[in-house]
Order: structure tokens, then C-alpha cells, then sequence
């Protein structure tokens, strides 16, 4: 089946992540607010996350994960013209963490830039560069989520701080030809939305024009986990319609890793098998725009995800933003 017009197709040459040092597990968040390994996980699925220490931050996170992409991908500094970085935690107002990492990295070439569309920012940062790799403009992309959630959590708020872990993940894409239709490896379909009149159920309390401070995240759980169950599911439909194909052709479903209740319902509705579902919500928390990439290293590194596979990725943030790619690994 044709979907598009053009030859090119951006594939997934190498992938990599980076996790700080420190685990803080359940058992340490009960000493620190009222709550219990059971109730976390009972609630949540999440048994432990990773928090950024001295010296750890967005960008040095972010570089980690892109070296690795790149050793994978056999890519030197003067192959990359395009970093496109998804975060909601940059080191600095500015600049942009993707210029950071890119010094970091030794490239002196093409373009690097933040995007902002919290924890759907991995899909929309590869929606983004999908379109700069079609057009031509550029030829090789790094596209990295990379999240320092735990700087804007209140650690008083046992309803927040339990959910959120640090971390960053990349891959590497590459505008190569392809026949046009879904045989072809690469990125065959990007959805991706957004609402803004959801804006009170998630957001961070502060910043730059209105605060003048970093301000903490604030969420209205139950609110936020019916919107993710109910648009998450209609971006993947909009997927498979773009293509053609259907849940069964599917060979994993690498979901946003925010909630264990929020992956199990949205795979029961889009009828997606159990086993086709990648979750590692148990070992990192939600990692924001961290959290799809980290999530498709850990299967690529464990031999699930093989070349040829089709992969369907999504993830839902405040905003609300929510979106959906389907790839061909």
C-alpha cells in the first residue's frame, strides 16, 4: 500500500540511554512522605526511578544517550546536522540543552534545538525530524528525550514526587530511500496533537514571565489518567488508518512510561496482545520525554525489538499534548 509520494524514509540506525547514578526505590520515598512500597506500586507499577545527582544534569544526561546512539549507528561528529532535543527541564532558560550537548559532542555543524511538549516531547521531537529529513534539508538526526524531573517536584506531595524519575534517551535517524510503502524500514506515520484548555490538570506552577522561579509540577492524577486512556488510543487509530494496517501486524507497542494502569488499559483498547508491550515504568518511573526512548533501548538491548519489526510508539503531556509514530525498525 502507497502512503506517500516520496522515496525517503528516517531509519533508526542506533539508539542509546543514559540513567543517573542514584536509585531511590519505594522504600526510600516512605522514609520522606506518607507512603508505602505497596500503595506505589498498587497504584502506579513503579517499584524504583533514578535521580540525578552533583554534576548530573539534562544536558549531561542527554550527551550520554547520544553517544551511545551514535557508537551504534558507526556515526562520527561531522555525520550529524540535526539534534532535535524533547525536554521540559533544560539546564538553562538559555540556551538550549541541544546546543549543549551538541559543543559536548564535537559537532560544529547543522542545527540544534529544544522542544517542549512535556512527556509526548520524544514523539513530537521525532515528528520534527522526520519532516527535516524528508524535505532533504538534512541528511542525519539525533533525536534525544532527556528529563531532571526530580529539580521540579515538590517532595512534600506524595501524589507527585512517587511518580517521576530522571533520564535521557536517543536515536539515531537517517533519511535513507525507501519504495514509499510499508515495507520500508523508517518512520511510516507521525500523529501528534495538542489542547490547551487542559492546561490546569498538569503543569509546573512557575517559570521565566510569570514567577520568576522553576516553580513545581502540579497534577490532578484521576483527570490526567482519563484523558491519557481515552486520546492516546485515537492518535493510534489515526496510525493505523494512515497505513493501513492494524494491531495485529504490530510486533511491539512501546508506550509512554508514565502509569502500569495507563499501558494495560490503553493496549486492552487498542486490542494490542500483552506480550506485544514494552514496560519499564517499574524501573525508571515516569521519565517525561525520557521515557519512550529509554523504554526502546532497554528492548533493543535485550533482543526484542529486531530489525524489520513494526513499532508503534505514543505518549500523552500537560498541555494536554499527545501523539503516535509508527516505525518499521
Amino acid at each position: 500500500m502507497t502512503i506517500k509520494d516520496g522515496i525517503l524514509r528516517s531509519v533508526v540506525r542506533g539508539v542509546g540511554s543514559a540513567l543517573p547514578k542514584k536509585t531511590l526505590t519505594n522504600d526510600d520515598l516512605a522514609k520522606i512522605v506518607d507512603t508505602s512500597d505497596d500503595w506505589i506500586v498498587q497504584r502506579t507499577g513503579i517499584e524504583r526511578r533514578q535521580i540525578a545527582g552533583e554534576g548530573e544534569t539534562t544536558s549531561t544526561l542527554g550527551t550520554k544517550a547520544a553517544r551511545a546512539a551514535m557508537a551504534q549507528a558507526g556515526w562520527a561528529p561531522e555525520d550529524i546536522d540535526l539534534i532535535v532535543v524533547a525536554t521540559s527541564t533544560p539546564d538553562n532558560t538559555f540556551p538550549s540543552s541541544a546546543t549543549q550537548i551538541q559543543a559536548a559532542l564535537g559537532i560544529t555543524q547543522g542545527v540544534a534545538f529544544d522542544l517542549q511538549a512535556v512527556c509526548a516531547g520524544f514523539v513530537f521531537a521525532v515528528a520534527t525530524a522526520d519532516k527535516f529529513l524528508l524535505s532533504g534539508s538534512h541528511r542525519r538526526a539525533l533525536v534525544i528525550g532527556a528529563e531532571t524531573f526530580s529539580r521540579i517536584l515538590d517532595w512534600n506531595d506524595r501524589s507527585t514526587c512517587v511518580l517521576f524519575g530522571d533520564g535521557a534517551g536517543a536515536i539515531a535517524l537517517e533519511a535513507v530511500p525507501g519504495r514509499g510503502d510499508t515495507r520500508d524500514r523508517g518512520v511510516l506515520t507521525t500523529q501528534i496533537r495538542s489542547d490547551g484548555r487542559h492546561r490546569a490538570k498538569l503543569f509546573v506552577d512557575g517559570g521565566p514571565s510569570s514567577t520568576q522561579t522553576v516553580g513545581h509540577l502540579r497534577m490532578e492524577g484521576k483527570e490526567v489518567f482519563r484523558f491519557a486512556v481515552g486520546q492516546v488510543t485515537g492518535v493510534v487509530k489515526d496510525a493505523f488508518e494512515a497505513t493501513g494496517l492494524t494491531a495485529e501486524d504490530l510486533d511491539w507497542f512501546v508506550p509512554h512510561q508514565a502509569n502500569r494502569r495507563i499501558i494495560d488499559m490503553s493496549a486492552q483498547k487498542l486490542g494490542i496482545a500483552p506480550e506485544k508491550v514494552v514496560v519499564t515504568v517499574q524501573d525508571h518511573g515516569n521519565t517525561s520525554a525520557a521515557s519512550v526512548p529509554l523504554a526502546l533501548s532497554v528492548a533493543v538491548a535485550d533482543g526484542r525489538i529486531k530489525p524489520g519489526h513494526l513499532v508503534m510508539l505514543e505518549a500523552v503531556g500537560g498541555g494536554f499534548t499527545w501523539g503516535a509514530a509508527l516505525l518499521r525498525w
